[in-house]
């Protein structure tokens, strides 16, 4: 056990990860303008088409993944290490259950990631021991309830439809994190979540040195990766076959405002679209011009952005199915609720 005063960080280690930091930043501004260089400059692909579009958005996303689950694994699990979380813990336990979905959904909002980048931090919350309805507050709320999004529909909707979406999300996250809080779930969370390097770093007290604690989230990460790189491989692959397929026509068509089924429809139908926030919106106003009811395209951006194929596949690897089929099936029925529940308020 580390006791006494405090080991001093040699120089050269806190070089090394400002090295890496930098490389990092460096890679992840360059990963779209390479692939976009690469497949439409080098082999002159149309990326327009669909086979240029899915080849490029295979391997664009596959490397944003990678590095942001290779970064925000790092840096979480230095967090982790560096911090004492059994007071974040009793912090939320004292406040209450109601602060912590509160405290799940602001942060979640301000930490604007996809749905399958939202996990590294959804990982470390569990293992952390925060309580599973918070965490998965937090990853419903991340994706969903995005601020580019919420600028753009203001932009192109309306000020008030803007506001209606951001507390609709909001709503929506909290009462899955309130219902889920009625059930003990934590038996459906896969084993290698509550066991992890760095929860075994502070055991017993033990306050790790910063070499210590970069060696284990350094272990971890690629013992993480090591587990799900496949799924990644999987996950987008899927995601890059049905990249663009949006058939405005058929949802104009088949989810009208005549079709008492439109926004059930459009919920299960946009699963697969697999697209974020800033990218839904203008999809969502072209439906909108074709005379889908405003309720129905909220549906649609919300399931697109809230529930994928590619995070089911990912969240499989540390979610059992049951938990798994109940989030995005709770999370499905509450988009069609607020769908609804639009429908009538904005007709």
């Amino acid at each position: 056990m580390t006791t006494g005063h405090a080991v001093r960080t040699p120089p050269a280690l806190w070089l090394k990860l400002a090295a890496a930091a930098v490389a990092w930043v460096g890679l992840y501004q360059l990963n779209e303008h390479l692939w976009t260089w690469l497949f439409a400059d080098v082999f002159g692909l149309d990326l327009a088409s669909p086979v240029g579009g899915a080849v490029h958005f295979f391997f664009y996303d596959v490397a944003k993944l990678s590095l942001l689950l290779t970064g925000l694994m790092f840096v979480i699990g230095i967090l982790r290490a560096s911090f004492d979380l059994t007071r974040a813990r009793a912090y939320l336990e004292g406040k209450g259950l109601f602060v912590g979905l509160v405290l799940a959904v602001v942060l979640g909002v301000v930490t604007p990631f996809c749905s399958c980048s939202s996990i590294p931090l959804f990982m470390g919350f569990v293992a952390a021991g925060i309580p599973l309805s918070i965490t998965l507050t937090f990853l419903l709320a991340s994706p969903m309830v995005s601020e580019i999004a919420a600028i753009m529909i203001g932009d192109q909707f309306g000020w008030g439809i803007a506001v209606a979406y951001v507390l609709a999300g909001s709503l929506l996250a909290i009462v899955v994190g309130w219902v889920f809080s009625r059930f003990h779930l934590e038996r459906w969370v896969e084993d290698m979540v509550f066991a992890t390097r760095i929860s075994n770093l502070r055991a017993d007290g033990h306050v790790p040195t910063m070499a210590e604690r970069v060696d284990a989230s350094l272990a971890e990460t690629r013992e993480i990766l090591g587990r799900i790189w496949k799924w990644i491989l999987l996950g987008v692959g899927i995601g890059a076959v049905i990249h663009g397929w949006v058939p405005a026509d058929f949802f104009a068509t088949w989810a009208g405002p005549d079709n008492p089924l439109a926004v059930p429809l459009v919920t299960l139908a946009a699963v697969p679209l697999y697209v974020n926030g800033a990218g839904v919106v203008p999809i969502a106003e072209a439906l909108w011009a074709k005379g889908m009811s405003l309720g129905t395209v909220m549906a649609f951006m919300l399931s697109s952005i809230a529930l994928s194929i590619p995070e089911a596949i990912l969240l499989r690897r540390v979610l059992k199915p049951p938990l798994l089929a109940l989030f995005f099936g709770t999370v499905a029925l509450g988009i069609m609720a607020i769908g609804f529940l639009f429908n009538v308020v904005f007709a």
